[in-house]
Protein backbone atom coordinates (compact mmCIF):
# COMPACT_ATOMS: atom_id res chain seq x y z
CA UNK A 1 0.00 0.00 0.00
CA UNK A 2 1.49 3.18 -0.73
CA UNK A 3 1.57 6.45 1.66
CA UNK A 4 0.95 9.03 -0.89
CA UNK A 5 1.54 13.34 -0.29
CA UNK A 6 -0.34 15.94 -2.55
CA UNK A 7 1.09 18.78 -3.09
CA UNK A 8 -1.48 21.63 -4.64
CA UNK A 9 -1.90 25.64 -3.68
CA UNK A 10 -5.66 25.39 -5.02
CA UNK A 11 -7.15 23.64 -2.40
CA UNK A 12 -10.39 22.65 -5.02
CA UNK A 13 -8.08 20.87 -7.19
CA UNK A 14 -6.06 19.51 -4.02
CA UNK A 15 -9.50 17.57 -2.31
CA UNK A 16 -10.41 16.23 -5.81
CA UNK A 17 -6.75 14.74 -5.74
CA UNK A 18 -7.13 13.59 -2.30
CA UNK A 19 -10.69 12.17 -3.09
CA UNK A 20 -9.50 10.23 -6.26
CA UNK A 21 -6.13 8.92 -4.52
CA UNK A 22 -7.80 7.63 -1.34
CA UNK A 23 -10.33 5.87 -4.19
CA UNK A 24 -7.48 3.96 -5.01
CA UNK A 25 -7.18 0.28 -3.47
CA UNK A 26 -3.16 0.74 -3.86
CA UNK A 27 -3.48 3.95 -1.88
CA UNK A 28 -2.98 3.58 1.98
CA UNK A 29 -3.06 6.81 2.70
CA UNK A 30 -3.37 10.31 1.20
CA UNK A 31 -2.18 13.25 3.18
CA UNK A 32 -2.26 16.98 1.76
CA UNK A 33 -0.33 19.88 1.22
CA UNK A 34 -1.29 23.35 -0.10
CA UNK A 35 2.38 24.53 -0.75
CA UNK A 36 6.00 23.54 -1.69
CA UNK A 37 7.36 24.57 1.16
CA UNK A 38 5.01 22.65 3.73
CA UNK A 39 5.70 19.71 1.36
CA UNK A 40 9.45 19.69 1.96
CA UNK A 41 8.68 19.80 6.12
CA UNK A 42 6.39 17.00 5.52
CA UNK A 43 8.58 14.85 3.74
CA UNK A 44 12.12 15.83 5.84
CA UNK A 45 9.72 14.58 8.47
CA UNK A 46 9.17 11.30 6.29
CA UNK A 47 12.66 10.85 5.28
CA UNK A 48 13.59 11.19 9.35
CA UNK A 49 10.82 8.77 9.82
CA UNK A 50 12.70 5.90 7.33
CA UNK A 51 10.93 4.24 4.69
CA UNK A 52 8.94 1.79 7.38
CA UNK A 53 8.67 4.49 10.07
CA UNK A 54 5.20 5.81 11.16
CA UNK A 55 5.73 9.29 8.61
CA UNK A 56 7.25 7.65 5.66
CA UNK A 57 5.79 8.83 2.68
CA UNK A 58 6.21 6.74 -1.11
CA UNK A 59 5.60 8.92 -3.46
CA UNK A 60 4.56 12.54 -4.10
CA UNK A 61 1.65 13.83 -6.71
CA UNK A 62 3.13 17.15 -7.24
CA UNK A 63 1.57 20.29 -9.51
CA UNK A 64 3.91 22.63 -10.79
CA UNK A 65 2.84 26.13 -10.79
CA UNK A 66 2.95 27.37 -7.40
CA UNK A 67 3.57 30.85 -5.20
CA UNK A 68 7.42 30.77 -4.11
CA UNK A 69 8.90 27.37 -4.44
CA UNK A 70 7.08 25.47 -7.62
CA UNK A 71 6.78 21.87 -8.06
CA UNK A 72 10.12 21.78 -10.23
CA UNK A 73 12.06 23.29 -7.76
CA UNK A 74 10.94 20.82 -4.82
CA UNK A 75 11.64 17.92 -7.33
CA UNK A 76 15.27 19.08 -7.81
CA UNK A 77 15.48 19.42 -4.22
CA UNK A 78 14.44 15.68 -3.73
CA UNK A 79 16.73 14.64 -5.97
CA UNK A 80 20.16 15.39 -3.14
CA UNK A 81 18.34 13.01 -0.49
CA UNK A 82 19.74 9.46 -0.67
CA UNK A 83 16.22 8.31 -0.55
CA UNK A 84 13.77 10.67 -2.07
CA UNK A 85 10.08 9.38 -2.44
CA UNK A 86 8.83 9.14 -6.25
CA UNK A 87 7.41 12.06 -7.63
CA UNK A 88 4.02 12.07 -10.01
CA UNK A 89 3.74 15.86 -11.75
CA UNK A 90 -0.12 16.76 -11.94
CA UNK A 91 -0.51 19.86 -13.76
CA UNK A 92 -2.23 21.78 -16.18
CA UNK A 93 0.39 22.24 -18.37
CA UNK A 94 2.05 20.08 -20.72
CA UNK A 95 5.33 22.54 -21.61
CA UNK A 96 7.15 20.94 -18.34
CA UNK A 97 6.95 17.37 -19.32
CA UNK A 98 10.70 17.26 -20.59
CA UNK A 99 12.05 18.93 -17.18
CA UNK A 100 9.51 16.54 -15.42
CA UNK A 101 11.28 13.70 -17.30
CA UNK A 102 15.03 14.96 -16.29
CA UNK A 103 14.02 14.94 -13.35
CA UNK A 104 13.37 11.14 -13.19
CA UNK A 105 9.65 11.65 -12.50
CA UNK A 106 6.91 8.62 -12.75
CA UNK A 107 4.55 10.20 -14.77
CA UNK A 108 3.18 13.26 -15.74
CA UNK A 109 -0.64 13.67 -15.46
CA UNK A 110 -2.76 16.90 -16.66
CA UNK A 111 -5.73 18.47 -15.03
CA UNK A 112 -8.02 18.11 -15.03
CA UNK A 113 -7.39 15.28 -13.68
CA UNK A 114 -8.85 11.55 -14.84
CA UNK A 115 -9.69 9.22 -12.61
CA UNK A 116 -8.61 6.32 -15.14
CA UNK A 117 -5.43 7.89 -16.18
CA UNK A 118 -4.62 8.75 -12.20
CA UNK A 119 -5.06 4.84 -11.13
CA UNK A 120 -2.46 4.52 -14.07
CA UNK A 121 0.18 6.55 -12.65
CA UNK A 122 -0.59 5.37 -9.14
CA UNK A 123 -0.10 1.73 -11.07
CA UNK A 124 3.35 3.00 -12.19
CA UNK A 125 4.13 4.51 -8.91
CA UNK A 126 3.27 0.93 -7.16
CA UNK A 127 5.66 -1.12 -9.64
CA UNK A 128 8.77 1.07 -8.67
CA UNK A 129 8.34 0.81 -5.01
CA UNK A 130 7.83 -2.91 -6.00
CA UNK A 131 4.27 -3.21 -4.19
CA UNK A 132 2.85 -4.89 -6.85
CA UNK A 133 4.04 -6.12 -10.08
CA UNK A 134 5.39 -4.49 -13.24
CA UNK A 135 2.54 -4.50 -16.38
CA UNK A 136 -0.42 -2.71 -17.37
CA UNK A 137 -2.27 -4.02 -14.13
CA UNK A 138 -6.55 -5.40 -14.45
CA UNK A 139 -7.98 -2.49 -13.24
CA UNK A 140 -7.13 -0.29 -16.25
CA UNK A 141 -8.48 -1.09 -20.20
CA UNK A 142 -6.46 -0.64 -22.64
CA UNK A 143 -7.80 -0.02 -26.20
CA UNK A 144 -5.07 0.19 -28.93
CA UNK A 145 -5.53 3.19 -31.63
CA UNK A 146 -6.25 1.77 -34.96
CA UNK A 147 -2.90 2.16 -36.70
CA UNK A 148 -4.00 5.63 -38.34
CA UNK A 149 -3.80 7.47 -35.88
CA UNK A 150 -1.60 8.37 -32.09
CA UNK A 151 -3.58 9.12 -29.16
CA UNK A 152 -2.31 12.40 -27.02
CA UNK A 153 -3.58 13.81 -24.14
CA UNK A 154 -4.48 17.66 -23.99
CA UNK A 155 -5.90 19.27 -20.89
CA UNK A 156 -7.30 15.76 -19.25
CA UNK A 157 -8.47 15.03 -22.28
CA UNK A 158 -7.50 12.19 -24.88
CA UNK A 159 -7.51 12.53 -28.47
CA UNK A 160 -6.24 10.98 -31.54
CA UNK A 161 -3.90 12.91 -34.02
CA UNK A 162 -4.05 11.15 -37.58
CA UNK A 163 -0.28 10.02 -38.42
CA UNK A 164 -0.81 11.58 -41.99
CA UNK A 165 -0.86 14.78 -40.40
CA UNK A 166 2.16 14.47 -38.15
CA UNK A 167 4.67 16.58 -40.43
CA UNK A 168 7.33 15.43 -38.19
CA UNK A 169 8.69 14.61 -35.04
CA UNK A 170 11.05 15.94 -32.48
CA UNK A 171 12.91 13.71 -29.63
CA UNK A 172 12.50 15.20 -26.32
CA UNK A 173 14.35 12.57 -23.83
CA UNK A 174 11.97 10.12 -23.58
CA UNK A 175 9.02 11.65 -24.68
CA UNK A 176 8.56 12.84 -28.36
CA UNK A 177 6.78 15.97 -29.76
CA UNK A 178 4.31 15.88 -32.79
CA UNK A 179 4.39 18.67 -35.00
CA UNK A 180 1.35 19.17 -37.49
CA UNK A 181 0.14 22.49 -39.74
CA UNK A 182 -1.99 23.09 -36.51
CA UNK A 183 0.32 22.59 -33.17
CA UNK A 184 2.24 20.33 -31.84
CA UNK A 185 1.47 17.62 -29.05
CA UNK A 186 3.99 15.62 -26.68
CA UNK A 187 3.76 11.94 -25.98
CA UNK A 188 5.45 9.96 -23.95
CA UNK A 189 6.69 7.20 -26.56
CA UNK A 190 10.75 7.38 -27.37
CA UNK A 191 11.26 8.73 -30.78
CA UNK A 192 12.94 5.36 -31.89
CA UNK A 193 9.53 3.43 -31.29
CA UNK A 194 8.21 5.40 -33.44
CA UNK A 195 10.64 5.42 -36.16
CA UNK A 196 9.95 1.44 -36.13
CA UNK A 197 6.30 2.19 -35.98
CA UNK A 198 6.12 4.51 -39.03
CA UNK A 199 8.68 3.28 -41.20
CA UNK A 200 6.04 1.72 -43.72
CA UNK A 201 4.40 5.14 -43.77
CA UNK A 202 6.83 6.76 -45.01
CA UNK A 203 8.92 8.64 -41.88
CA UNK A 204 12.05 8.69 -42.25
CA UNK A 205 15.37 9.30 -39.29
CA UNK A 206 16.91 12.85 -40.49
CA UNK A 207 19.06 13.45 -37.76
CA UNK A 208 19.41 11.70 -34.11
CA UNK A 209 16.64 14.09 -32.83
CA UNK A 210 13.94 14.54 -36.14
CA UNK A 211 11.87 12.13 -37.42
CA UNK A 212 10.13 13.66 -40.83
CA UNK A 213 7.56 12.57 -43.16
CA UNK A 214 8.78 11.66 -46.48
CA UNK A 215 5.32 13.37 -48.12
CA UNK A 216 5.60 16.49 -45.61
CA UNK A 217 9.17 17.54 -47.52
CA UNK A 218 9.00 20.75 -49.29
CA UNK A 219 12.52 21.27 -50.35
CA UNK A 220 15.73 19.30 -49.98
CA UNK A 221 18.73 22.20 -49.59
CA UNK A 222 22.10 21.75 -50.30
CA UNK A 223 24.51 24.74 -48.97
CA UNK A 224 28.03 24.18 -48.61
CA UNK A 225 28.05 20.89 -48.13
CA UNK A 226 25.59 20.79 -45.39
CA UNK A 227 21.89 19.13 -45.86
CA UNK A 228 18.45 20.49 -44.73
CA UNK A 229 14.66 19.98 -45.04
CA UNK A 230 11.52 22.41 -45.76
CA UNK A 231 8.73 21.44 -43.83
CA UNK A 232 6.03 24.22 -43.93
CA UNK A 233 8.06 27.54 -43.44
CA UNK A 234 10.90 24.93 -40.55
CA UNK A 235 14.09 23.94 -41.58
CA UNK A 236 15.70 20.69 -40.79
CA UNK A 237 19.46 20.33 -40.90
CA UNK A 238 19.59 16.44 -41.94
CA UNK A 239 22.91 14.74 -40.56
CA UNK A 240 25.53 13.08 -42.92
CA UNK A 241 25.13 9.98 -41.74
CA UNK A 242 21.47 10.23 -43.13
CA UNK A 243 22.04 12.50 -46.01
CA UNK A 244 22.80 9.75 -48.84
CA UNK A 245 19.43 7.66 -47.16
CA UNK A 246 17.47 10.80 -47.40
CA UNK A 247 18.49 11.63 -51.31
CA UNK A 248 17.72 8.33 -52.45
CA UNK A 249 14.22 7.95 -50.70
CA UNK A 250 12.98 11.55 -52.45
CA UNK A 251 14.60 10.27 -55.38
CA UNK A 252 13.04 6.90 -55.81
CA UNK A 253 9.23 8.79 -54.64
CA UNK A 254 10.03 11.36 -57.77
CA UNK A 255 10.34 8.94 -59.66
CA UNK A 256 8.29 5.78 -58.89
Amino acid sequence: MLRALAVDDERPSLEELLYLLNADPRIGSAEGAGDATEALRRINRALESGPDGPDAIDVVFLDIQMPGLDGLDLARLLTGFARPPLVVFVTAHEDFAVQAFDLKAVDYVLKPVRKERLAEAVRRAAAQRGTTPPGPGPRIPVHEPDPDHIAVELGGVTRFVAVDDITHVEAQGDYARLHTDRGSHLVRIPLSTLEERWRSRGFVRIHRRHLVALRHIGELRLDAGTVSVLIGSEELQVSRRHARELRDLLMRRTTG
